[in-house]
């Protein structure tokens, strides 16, 4: 691995782990579903779909990314990507929507798409792209060729995927399992901080630097 996509990489993992800290983003979830058994496995059980869920979600914008940049350069989706990151931070300033499932029982496919719902809705694929553009950008100019450079940003958009996994799932473990087996719900109430807000203003902040750097 080349030495300038190392600090992407760790960026896109830190951005995981980010993911990961959000209630709404997965680890809540899991946590009721191990109150509602009453046991730790179902805790564990749940992070499986949960982060497969999310990955898909982040995956899906990064292909399109792929996609877009095989056939136009690089520069010319920050723009788009700039606009569309600003305008979902302040969509969410105004309103804390969240896509909500059909109750708790619910299987691995369910939870699975739940999660993917989840992830997209909150824009969590959009406040990767940038930093994996910043990544894919020297790959599409190392190769003259159409298929090099779909191969090379695939590998790219594989490596960021799996970087990003596996902060979710490391954040989402500790805080599902700190919150089960340790400090309850209750915390929500007492001690957490406004994470919505916290997103939104991470969106518009992404957007902003997208755009002038």
């Amino acid at each position: 691995m080349h030495f300038p996509h190392v600090l992407p990489l760790i960026t896109i993992l830190l951005l995981g782990a980010f993911h990961g800290i959000n209630p709404g983003m997965g680890w809540l979830f899991a946590v009721a579903l191990g109150m509602q058994e009453r046991r730790l496995a179902a805790v564990w059980r749940a992070l499986i779909p949960l982060t497969l869920g999310h990955a898909l979600a982040i995956a899906m914008v990064i292909l399109v990314a792929v996609a877009a940049g095989v056939a136009a350069p690089t520069a010319s989706l920050k723009l788009p990507v700039a606009v569309t990151l600003g305008a979902l931070g302040i969509y969410r300033l105004v309103r804390h929507s969240h896509f909500t499932g059909g109750g708790m029982r619910v299987g691995m496919g369910g939870l699975t798409v739940w999660s993917f719902l989840m992830a997209t809705c909150h824009g969590a694929g959009l406040m990767v792209l940038p930093v994996f553009l910043g990544m894919a950008a020297p790959a599409h100019g190392a190769s003259c060729h159409a298929a090099g450079a779909a191969s090379a940003s695939a590998a790219s958009a594989a490596t960021a995927t799996l970087a990003h996994g596996v902060g979710y799932l490391l954040v989402t473990a500790v805080v599902a399992w700190l919150v089960f087996e340790k400090v309850g719900v209750g915390i929500l109430r007492k001690a957490w901080f406004n994470l919505d807000l916290v997103w939104a203003v991470v969106l518009i902040a992404t957007g902003v630097l997208t755009a002038v750097l």
